[in-house]
């Protein structure tokens, strides 16, 4: 396949988002869901402190920390200071025994999260890489995505594990032999004049070889997918391709490193102004979804197994705003058809926050929260960028997330609303933080309501997939709703941005 083909072939493929991006989406929010593992961890320590009566000697011992939290703006080094005493106060009122298991259990925890981040990032990965190849092939992404995860993912897992003993082999030799190579010369010249050097061409080497490893295993989950073969059939093929078409290879190559490259240059910058969240978000659904089919295509189109996606004859803008509508309009669609939903994450929603005000007693003098200083030296364009980006991603992942059973988005509803009960309680100008919210908050608030409520949609969608009550052509258009529904959401976020970013903080301190 010619490079302008394939390129062609990548550009058609994305002016279809809603069968193509969900998998990308998917893979994002695998945080979301391992870190329900972290927390639940966290809170069966919290439940252990309870019962043993840490937390009552946590509290005698800070209660001796006679002044509050000092502004760690204003004055980090008291703040620091201040910390430290905290941690001597809590440290001192933990036992031995408690403060063993306590760490034990964290341990397992997050040995468990990092083997269920690696097994889901295996299962969105043949997902994503099916959706882009039959995508390419003018077929029904979100239907040979779903297949794809079954079919494939043990092949991608295999991948993931043969590239880590890759490395560790490489490592081990090199290491080894530099140190064997540096240990002869030292004997024979009775110096070890050269072993910089050396140790700098191990580096080199190591570098090189590492590199090498990477190229070949950019396109081994491809390999995967379109020849559909084992992991080292994989290696075998993908090594072929390099071999028989080194420019379509160097070219995707090339093109990974710019937008690497890139990357880290925006986020730089983006960072610079205070408006980083906004770049993972552009990176998951748009950089990672390019380079995705671009190397399926050049694979594919290797292999003559593209068939090039049909041109769209709408402009850009008019497709962009004809989304925007449909987003707008399957948004009021889900919001009627599951009222029993929206309700349930509404009382969970209330229910924690109240939670949060709760057990936000204890640290009352303790510590506290000001509105004001928070929203002080912001720059509006930034920070409406800023606060749009971060809730969107949040939305995206409490919605998507929420395929794993429903859990992790009511955990994620569970969690803002018990984070926002604390702050609540802690504020130290209540009216004040009220004003802040109420103008973006009449967005914000339901804009995170309705992706809750897709989250546990999708989770019973996930459900009657998995046991066969509905089909895979219907899991699907259940996804593909998901995306429209997130674009509805979306737009209400970029009002409530907006509205945080130039009004929220200005409009009403004359009065205060």
């Amino acid at each position: 396949m010619k490079l302008s083909t394939a390129v062609s072939s990548v550009g058609r493929s994305l002016r279809k988002p809603g069968d193509l991006l969900q998998f990308y989406i998917l893979g994002g929010a695998i945080p979301a869901i391992t870190r329900v593992v972290l927390f639940s961890a966290v809170l069966a320590v919290g439940v252990f402190f309870w019962a043993t009566g840490t937390i009552a000697s946590i509290r005698t011992e800070l209660e001796g920390i006679e002044r509050a939290a000092p502004n760690p703006q204003q004055n980090p080094d008291a703040f620091f200071e201040w910390m430290e005493e905290v941690w001597m106060g809590i440290e001192s009122a933990i036992s031995p025994l408690v403060g063993t298991v306590s760490v034990l259990v964290i341990v397992a925890a997050i040995l468990i999260a990092i083997g269920l981040t690696i097994v889901l990032s295996a299962l969105t990965s043949a997902g994503q890489l099916s959706t882009c190849y039959a995508r390419l092939r003018d077929e029904r992404g979100m239907v040979a995505g779903i297949a794809g995860t079954r079919r494939f993912w043990l092949s991608m897992l295999g991948l993931y594990v043969l590239e880590v003993v890759f490395w560790i082999l490489v490592t081990v030799f090199l290491a080894v032999g530099i140190g064997l190579m540096t240990l002869l010369s030292s004997a024979v010249l009775d110096t070890a004049v050269l072993a910089v050097p050396l140790w700098l061409l191990g580096g080199f080497l190591w570098v090189c070889s590492v590199l090498a490893i990477r190229a070949v295993f950019a396109f081994a989950p491809v390999a995967v997918v379109v020849d559909d073969t084992t992991a080292f059939g994989s290696l075998t093929n993908a090594l072929g391709f390099i071999r028989s078409a080194p420019v379509e290879a160097i070219f995707y190559y090339v093109v990974s490193l710019i937008a690497l490259i890139g990357f880290a240059s925006v986020l730089s910058m983006i960072s610079t102004i205070g408006a980083a969240t906004i770049v993972p978000l552009i990176t998951l659904m748009v950089v990672y979804p390019v380079l995705d089919l671009l190397k399926t295509a050049l694979y594919g189109g290797y292999r003559d197994r593209i068939a090039p996606p049909v041109s769209i004859d709408s402009s850009l803008r008019a497709q962009f705003t004809g989304g925007i509508r449909r987003g707008m309009a399957g948004l009021g669609g889900f919001i009627r058809s599951t009222p029993g939903i929206h309700a349930l994450v509404v009382v969970l929603g209330v229910g924690t926050f109240v939670g949060g005000w709760l057990l936000a007693a204890p640290l009352e003098g303790i510590t506290s929260a000001s509105i004001s200083a928070r929203t002080q030296d912001i720059f509006p364009p930034t920070t409406a960028l800023e606060f749009f980006g971060n809730n969107w991603m949040v939305a995206l992942m409490t919605a998507f997330s929420g395929v794993a059973l429903v859990i992790p988005a009511l955990f994620s509803i569970a969690f803002n609303g018990v984070f926002l009960g604390i702050t609540a309680r802690l504020e130290v100008a209540p009216l004040e933080l009220l004003a802040f919210v109420v103008p973006h908050g009449i967005f914000e608030i339901p804009a995170i309501i309705f992706a809750g409520a897709l989250g546990v949609h999708l989770g019973i969608a996930f459900w009657k997939a998995a046991t066969g009550s509905i089909d895979r052509s219907a899991f699907a258009d259940e996804l593909e709703r998901a995306f429209w529904v997130m674009i509805g959401i979306g737009v209400l976020l970029a009002i409530a941005g907006f509205i945080e970013g130039f009004i929220s903080p200005f409009y009403y301190k004359p009065f205060f």
